[in-house]
């Protein structure tokens, strides 16, 4: 058994760790209703060495008789990430092992590392469970041909993800898609872009996919977009109701784009939120 260690929080019957793809980088230009040197004193003055470096999470769920890896990082296309397998490795997680596949949405920081290089899938027994607004949407060939040619890529790569594993693809609109996991749609990142509410003996998680990109700076500025956004005022009404949601609850966040730590909790003080990353439990 592996003694290195990564992030872990109990919830009930679960056991959620934390496993890093590594990063990606992004310039803060494409950041909207936001000055980019605000955008870098804001990282800085949070202790972000490199201000447009973006972690890449992904989320290993035990329980309920299961092992499920909720999205497949970036699997180093474009230079991003690409320390998924290795971490579960190093975390005492067989690819084989894994048995379903949650995923958040369909960009290629989510889904990369769900085929290899050849483009044979990298998890042979798993069921990939994904929003069916999000398959159609890049399956959908208008789609395909409006899009550009940055985002052209992108589309080649979810179609050979969902080819890759489509005697194996299951798709939901809402509502409990495993015991105790229950789908939650979150509109405006991508068009099936999806949270999932971890419940078990009155305790809860939500894995809230790309709520935020930049926690430092989007947790207090909710308003803050980002060029990635299918639909960008959309995303920040639905990462405002969250924020709101998440700190009036106190629930426990788990998030692709927050920090090596993994999880946080929303803190609401003064009228602004705050991003608190929760020890391990």
């Amino acid at each position: 058994m592996s003694t290195f260690s990564f992030p872990s929080q109990r919830v009930g019957d679960f056991t959620i760790t934390a496993i890093s793809d590594g990063y990606l980088t992004a310039s803060l230009d494409f950041l909207s209703n936001i000055d980019p040197s605000e955008a870098s004193r804001m990282q800085s003055d949070a202790g972000q060495k490199e201000p447009s470096a973006i972690h890449i999470n992904c989320y290993v769920v035990r329980g309920a008789g299961r092992t499920i890896l909720i999205d497949g990082g970036a699997g180093g296309i474009k230079q991003w990430g690409g320390r998924l397998r290795t971490n579960l490795s190093l975390a005492g997680v067989e690819p084989s092992e894994i048995d379903t596949i949650l995923l958040t949405h369909a960009h290629p920081d989510h889904v990369g590392g769900l085929v290899d290089t050849a483009g044979h899938i990298s998890f042979p027994n798993a069921e990939l469970l994904a929003h069916e607004q999000e398959v159609k949407f890049w399956q959908d060939d208008g789609n395909l041909s409006r899009a550009s040619e940055r985002a052209r890529g992108n589309f080649l790569i979810a179609r050979q993800v969902f080819d890759g594993y489509r005697d194996r693809l299951r798709t939901f609109n809402e509502g409990e898609v495993l015991p105790g996991i229950r789908a939650m749609p979150l509109p405006g990142h991508t068009d099936g872009h999806s949270g999932y509410l971890l419940e078990s003996h009155d305790q809860g998680l939500l894995v809230w996919g790309d709520i935020v990109h930049f926690p430092h700076i989007q947790v207090k500025r909710p308003d803050v977009s980002i060029a990635f956004d299918q639909d960008p005022s959309l995303a920040a009404v639905t990462r405002s109701r969250l924020l709101d949601m998440a700190s009036s609850e106190g629930l426990l966040i788990a998030g692709m784009h927050l920090g090596e730590l993994g999880f946080a909790r929303i803190k609401r003080t003064s009228g602004s939120y705050g991003l608190l990353y929760e020890a391990e439990a």
